[in-house]
């Protein structure tokens, strides 16, 4: 069905694009909030009310200009990220007036597509925000890099840091479903008892305590056979001399170096990292979620199957407002967030 109005006409599209490149931590000064037209959608496009944002580590490094596996947002650019939107014109066959869709919409009201890359949401089979979390690209990332590259086996200890993030939470969750023993690593009091107690860790450590690297060796007395890396720096110094012969290494993120300016202090540890990886056997590979997009829609059928049996959960941290996502995405960084991070701009 296609509809040609354009019911927006008359209002504004607000917008946060990239002031300036940060040196270092991103703060409000690097983002602008600016006001334009409402897009028209062409032939063959739709177009979208942005209604939630998802906020994520991986848009720090689409900040910068440096070299990466993407590329960065241009100065004046609206900022990336996914959304849930609603249909609200269509000029597309495939899409009709009020359906849900995700996609990239980016930090906007509005937004138009040609249908590229837009999956329909259906209301009814789950919370339409979990399409940005644990149904989303974090909760894929969760189960692609762990059952590809982690590979866990019934009584195997699977670490995992970041573990009350969207990514984290579900590293673990799956871990425990494959017999494995579950291992977090969060930031306070408040989250660890949240991983024992909601999310059923066999152990969760505090990496802001004194004694972190005693007590992660304490809760791996058989080793590490799995880690899933999240954070880097100096989480994943008090792992590597717990890692096992043939421990296997996803490395997903390093957000504790995003926003670094100078290399780390201290001697150069390479050597270290190098002689484990061959004394050890380790297997260490990065990845990025889409490396393993063939299985979208296996990810899809078993975590949703998961989600709706209840034996699986979640939890969302949501801001109110575009206006906010530009501080909220700096608290991201620092780990102030609990939960999926996601704006709620209408």
């Amino acid at each position: 069905m296609t509809q040609a109005t354009n019911p927006t006409a008359g209002t504004v599209n607000r917008r946060i694009v990239l002031a300036a490149r940060p040196h270092g931590e991103p703060n409000e000064s690097h983002f602008r909030l600016e006001e334009g037209r409402v897009p028209t959608p062409r032939d063959g496009e739709v177009l979208l009310a942005n209604r939630i944002l998802s906020l994520d580590p991986y848009m720090r490094g689409r900040m910068s200009a440096a070299k990466s596996y993407a590329e960065p947002v241009a100065i004046g650019d609206t900022m990336v990220g996914a959304t849930v939107a609603e249909v609200v014109a269509s000029h597309h066959p495939d899409f009709s007036v009020g359906e849900t869709v995700v996609g990239f919409g980016g930090w906007q009201d509005f937004t138009t597509s040609d249908g590229k890359g837009l999956r329909k949401l259906d209301p009814a089979a789950a919370p339409v925000s979990t399409a940005l979390g644990v149904l989303g690209m974090p909760g894929m990332t969760a189960y692609t890099g762990l059952l590809n590259i982690g590979a866990p086996k019934p009584g195997e200890t699977v670490v995992v840091a970041a573990a009350t993030g969207p990514v984290g939470s579900l590293v673990g969750q799956i871990a425990k479903r494959r017999g494995a023993r579950a291992v977090g690593i969060a930031g306070g009091p408040e989250k660890c008892a949240y991983l024992r107690d909601v999310l059923g860790f066999d152990a969760a450590l505090d990496h802001r305590a004194d004694d972190f690297p005693d007590a992660l060796a304490a809760a791996c007395p058989d080793g590490i056979d799995v880690y899933f890396e999240n954070v880097g720096g100096a989480v994943f110094d008090a792992v590597l001399p717990l890692l096992n012969t043939f421990a296997r290494i996803p490395v997903c993120g390093l957000v504790s170096g995003y926003s670094a300016t100078d290399l780390p202090p201290g001697p150069d540890r390479i050597p270290l990292l190098m002689r484990a990886v061959l004394s050890k056997r380790l297997h260490l590979q990065g990845f990025i979620v889409w490396d393993f997009a063939d299985q979208e829609a296996e990810f899809l059928r078993e975590v949703g199957g998961w989600l709706r049996e209840g034996s699986i959960v979640h939890r969302e941290d949501i801001v109110d407002g575009l206006e906010n996502a530009p501080t909220a995405f700096a608290g991201l960084l620092k780990g102030r967030n609990f939960g999926k991070l996601l704006v709620r701009i209408a």
